[in-house]
């Protein structure tokens, strides 16, 4: 009989995978979405994106600390219905507002997902195989989210953009059954649950505005001051977050948890390689669409293989290797190598082939690989068992919410460049091969700064990682497990 907690990796690696790829599946059919569904402009279409990321990131920490007071399971199976509800819907969308609407429910059920996902593991996982579980699992999100482009080209060229949604459908159905049937609690759920319902609601509209000021001012779709207005409203209502957490008796966020300075220093670095690589693909895809390369979303996510197939080869990798040998010579590569492809792909052209971008491409995906999984199986063994549900939907909202953000840094830089009516044209993809593009130059003047903010971005996140060396901070491999930790049967 297979081992429960090789039951526990495969089914929590294809929620995270359906999860990653819907995150992003959905993007490489932008331009066919805004020229074939009723009711959408750039502003809906590029919420399509940022209200899935936003709400996911908004629900993660609350629903970690949901699932360490009801139980982790629970929520998992409950995060699977709702998800593939949320995705009928999707398909089904008749107007641009629908299908922004629909995938905010997608997104509570891929909180539910993202948040327990490393924590189950961890649970059935002794300490020197998590490194090698939660790589496997954590390079499912990455994986899922380019493989998703590629996944999202095929669908959208043959049978539609809506198949995007409908095919989740019956693998969420029997991913759900077998859940509910394979897996079991293992942590003790919490006796007396309480929600901070005063720091979820700061949380969530500090996110919104201050990404709402981003996207309606990048687009022109209120004036500068009233943008300006929005983002100063968000970063106050983040400083509220913050102040409500650290008074509330049982807060959304557990601020103790950074006094750990290990688990501080993973998150601080898991936060800035997000914001380096979360408008990776997105530009990616304008790149390959838009002026002047045109190509078909099939052909598109063709091009976007070699980041899949490095990432799936040096994760599991790196993960395996770092049970072994400790995290730090792992995160510190995947960061310097990721470096090395953004600043390479600072000096692309026009039309460059296949061949030519595939270099940069392999270089940025085998550091995504590298650095996932040895960063996150250190910030989760470094808390309690009894507090891996909340570290988790920490560890997930960090990498969500600097994803999310840099989509808003993405379209400040291309604000910065081109005009906003050419951004618009861009998102919408209503420019045609053989119109005449006067920004198609600063178009792709815009993309070289976007890759040259993530290659900085990428040596930001290096930093924590050389603080904890200085301070002392653990690095070494996991010990090995004690006798009567869980996970065997």
């Amino acid at each position: 009989m297979v081992q429960y907690k090789w039951r526990v990796l495969s089914n929590t690696t294809i929620a995270t995978l359906m999860a990653s790829i819907d995150s992003n599946i959905v993007l490489i059919s932008l331009p066919t979405i805004g020229r074939e569904l009723p009711q959408t402009n750039a502003t809906l279409l590029l919420w399509v994106l940022l209200g899935y990321s936003l709400l996911t990131a908004t629900l993660l920490l609350n629903f970690g600390r949901l699932s360490d007071m009801f139980g982790r399971v629970r929520l998992y199976v409950l995060g699977f219905a709702v998800f593939t509800v949320g995705s009928l819907l999707c398909g089904f969308s008749q107007t641009g507002i629908e299908l922004v609407g629909f995938r905010l429910v997608q997104a509570v059920g891929a909180g539910f997902l993202f948040s327990n996902s490393a924590a189950i593991i961890t649970d059935a996982f002794p300490p020197n195989e998590r490194g090698r579980a939660l790589g496997i699992n954590q390079v499912s999100i990455v994986v899922g989210a380019v493989s998703g482009l590629v996944l999202g080209g095929i669908i959208t060229s043959t049978i539609g953009w809506r198949w995007i949604f409908f095919v989740n459908v019956p693998i969420g159905i029997i991913a759900t059954f077998r859940a509910r049937a394979d897996l079991h609690e293992i942590a003790k759920p919490e006796t007396k649950p309480r929600i901070d319902w005063v720091g979820n609601v700061a949380f969530a509209l500090g996110l919104t505005f201050l990404l709402l000021g981003v996207t309606l001012g990048g687009l022109g779709q209120v004036s500068d001051p009233v943008a300006l207005g929005l983002v100063v409203v968000g970063f106050a209502m983040l400083a509220v977050f913050v102040v409500v957490e650290a008074h509330v008796r049982v807060p959304m966020l557990e601020l103790g948890l950074f006094r750990n300075r290990t688990f501080t220093l993973s998150a601080l670095s898991m936060l800035l390689n997000a914001l380096a690589r979360g408008a990776f693909v997105f530009i990616l895809v304008f790149y390959l669409q838009g002026p002047p390369r045109f190509l078909s979303p099939f052909t598109a996510g063709l091009f976007l293989i070699p980041v899949s197939a490095s990432l799936a080869t040096f994760g599991p990798i790196s993960g395996w290797l770092s049970d072994r040998y400790g995290p730090r010579p792992f995160v510190i590569a995947g960061l310097v190598t990721s470096a090395a492809g953004f600043l390479w792909l600072t000096t692309i052209g026009p039309e460059d082939s296949f061949l030519a971008l595939a270099a940069p491409l392999v270089l940025v995906g085998a550091g995504m690989g590298l650095f996932a999984s040895p960063n996150r199986a250190q910030m989760m063994t470094a808390v309690p068992a009894n507090r891996r549900g909340v570290a988790s939907g920490v560890g997930t909202t960090f990498l969500n919410t600097g994803t999310t953000i840099s989509l808003g840094i993405t379209l400040i830089v291309m604000a910065s460049v081109l005009p906003r009516s050419a951004i618009s044209a861009i998102l919408l993809g209503t420019i045609h091969p053989g119109e005449v593009f006067p920004s198609a130059g600063g178009f792709l003047t815009s993309i070289h700064l976007i890759f040259l903010v993530s290659a900085v971005l990428c040596f930001a996140a290096l930093l924590p990682w050389l603080l904890r060396e200085r301070s002392g901070a653990p690095t070494s491999p996991p010990s090995p497990r004690p006798a009567e930790e869980p996970g065997d049967d």
